[in-house]
């Protein structure tokens, strides 16, 4: 059985990612499984980043290999891993169709978090400090990072 989780981001990201993950019924043995290595964000400030995705998102930050700082790695899951790379314009406009989504035990919770670290967020339609729910139920928000890239976090139990 084969299954493809495709996520296109635009509005400045400039990678894209492909994963395919395939299960023991592969008659195939020798192929190797692809998952998920990396998402890249070229940022303004990258200090302000680093600071967001550190502070507010409350993830792990884990060695970058360049150390030439332009760069800053955090960990995303088991195996994936967030590179944000300085460099870019200041001005760019970012759309929440394209948006990094994490999964939380508790949205409730998260919205106090951002209420304490003063950060805006959103439902999906726009209605300020209000989560919303997807038509499976599963409950949502949306906010922006530094450089106005979308975030969304749920309680999605996958």
């Amino acid at each position: 059985m084969k299954k493809m989780i495709v996520i296109t981001l635009s509005g400045g990201i400039a990678l894209l990612f492909l994963s395919a993950f395939f299960t023991s019924m592969n008659p195939d043995k020798n192929k190797k499984e692809i998952h998920f290595n990396h998402l890249a964000i070229f940022v303004y400030d990258l200090g302000a980043s680093t600071a967001f995705y550190r502070n507010v998102m409350q993830l792990e930050p884990i060695p970058e290999p360049f150390h030439d700082n332009k760069h800053a790695w955090f960990r995303i899951g088991e195996h994936g891993q967030l590179h944000i790379i300085s460099g870019n314009q200041k001005e760019q406009t970012h759309i929440k169709d394209t948006h990094l989504a994490f999964s939380i035990f508790s949205v409730e919770e998260f919205m106090k978090h951002l209420d304490k670290e003063k950060i805006s967020y959103t439902n999906w339609v726009g209605d300020s400090r209000s989560a919303g729910s997807r038509i499976d139920g599963v409950k949502q928000i949306y906010f922006q990072d530094p450089d106005g890239y979308w975030i969304e976090v749920n309680d999605d139990k996958y």
